[in-house]
């Protein structure tokens, strides 16, 4: 059929009309749209996510030496020296390597055997009052304790420990120099060569000690966890693109905030702070209100259900090390933290502690076991708010488009930046520091 020529362009510019608005819908609903001023409310938010707001590294009362420089030194070099592994081969920095933000991006961590947990990074664990996804110690010197008996990290014991100590020079003379003298273990009858309070051998040689003896030597383990604990605190994070993006929002510089921060990252900084609820928990100049939350994750593979902090809060509790314990050098016991925290609360049940997103990008895989591999897969977690294996999942599910999920990945990408921490404090120590 033959339609007059003005009929054949009015349906060309028809189609033409048709096809450049599904278009620029497309282009819309892609997220490409550019992002509206953001609002009084909004700013706020977002500045009170700058690192500028995070304040100096706190001292810690239990910890007599946590701002002592002799100890730092102390503590750097314990943290690299493989020595105090069973096996000789094993270091705090084997798991947590100053090349990957203090992780080891593995699923799990890799001592002498496996590990049950994700490699936390622990830059800026100073400024939690717990540690551990469950929160199961609530200080870095306590925390710092557990690997090294631990089975399938280190290995090691506190007799063993005693004994390195002992037999090095240079660490006898440190470790004198700054907790007093080391206790005689010359005897085997009253020191055995390996024991410490744990199952099997090791347990019984630690049973047959006095109590005193045993006092002794929990003083000298305790205090080298405390200079692990002091050279720790100094890992701090360092501003990233997104707090120079702050910067200039302060400053009200446009030119610098279209710099630094592209149209997709600004979207989904929005959605951080609104659609998306990540602030609710992600909160602060850490992007972390180091509470305790249940989002559903499922478990590893051959993996029991984690139950989170309800076994986590009755450990602290109980530890001999903690805040309260007489090994403390908190003289007042000033332990709010510990002393009023929730227990045995359903709420409890499968919630873990919230991680700082500060280089998130480069600290995968992500959750507490390492189950989620890569930023993409947990944003999709979280918008699909599955039911929880254990207790309730608190989250609800986001709704939020393909386009919005990948404006959010864009966004945590923006937290990457160096450490705030000299250098030299990254890198194995030299001989002659």
């Amino acid at each position: 059929m033959h339609y007059p020529s003005r009929i054949v362009k009015k349906i060309a510019l028809g189609l033409f009309l048709g096809i450049s608005l599904i278009s620029l819908s497309l282009w819309v609903y892609a997220g490409n749209k550019t992002p509206n001023p953001w609002t009084a409310d909004e700013i706020r938010l977002i500045e009170s996510l700058h690192i500028e707001n995070l304040p100096k590294a706190p001292a810690n009362p239990s910890n007599s030496v946590s701002k002592n420089l002799l100890a730092e030194k102390l503590g750097h070099r314990l943290f690299f020296d493989p020595q105090f592994s069973k096996n000789g081969q094993i270091s705090c920095a084997t798991c947590h390597q100053p090349n990957n933000f203090f992780t080891d991006k593995q699923t799990k961590g890799s001592g002498i055997g496996s590990s049950s947990h994700n490699t936390r990074s622990i830059v800026g664990s100073a400024y939690s009052p717990w540690l551990y996804s469950d929160g199961r110690k609530d200080s870095l010197w306590s925390q710092a304790l557990s690997p090294l008996e631990d089975p399938n990290e280190h290995g090691s014991n506190r007799m063993q420990i005693a004994r390195l100590l002992n037999n090095d020079e240079n660490y006898r003379r440190v470790y004198q120099s700054l907790f007093g003298p080391l206790p005689d273990i010359s005897d085997l009858q009253r020191f055995p060569k390996n024991a410490a309070p744990i199952p099997g051998e090791l347990g019984l040689a630690w049973r047959a000690m006095s109590v005193q003896d045993q006092k002794l030597i929990n003083e000298v383990f305790v205090n080298i966890g405390k200079a692990i604990g002091a050279y720790e605190r100094l890992l701090i994070p360092g501003p990233s693109r997104f707090d120079a993006y702050v910067n200039a929002l302060k400053k009200n510089d446009l030119k610098s905030q279209s710099i630094l921060l592209n149209d997709s990252e600004i979207r989904g900084l929005r959605i951080f702070i609104n659609k998306g609820n990540c602030i609710n928990c992600h909160n602060g100049p850490l992007f972390t209100n180091d509470e305790f939350h249940n989002t559903g994750v499922i478990s590893s593979p051959r993996d029991l259900p984690d139950k989170g902090r309800i076994d986590g809060i009755r450990k602290a509790k109980k530890d001999i090390f903690n805040c309260m314990g007489i090994y403390s050098d908190d003289q007042r016991k000033e332990c709010d933290e510990l002393e009023y925290a929730r227990i045995d609360q359903p709420e409890l049940l499968g919630a873990i502690r919230t991680p700082s997103l500060r280089n998130i990008e480069s600290t995968g895989p992500y959750m507490h076991s390492g189950q989620i591999k890569t930023l993409t897969a947990v944003i999709e977690h979280y918008n699909q708010a599955p039911l929880s294996m254990i207790g309730h999942n608190e989250s609800e599910p986001l709704r939020m488009s393909r386009f919005e999920r990948r404006d959010l990945v864009a966004f945590l990408k923006t937290l990457e930046a160096p450490l705030s921490t000299n250098f030299l404090w990254l890198e194995p120590p030299s001989e002659n520091q």
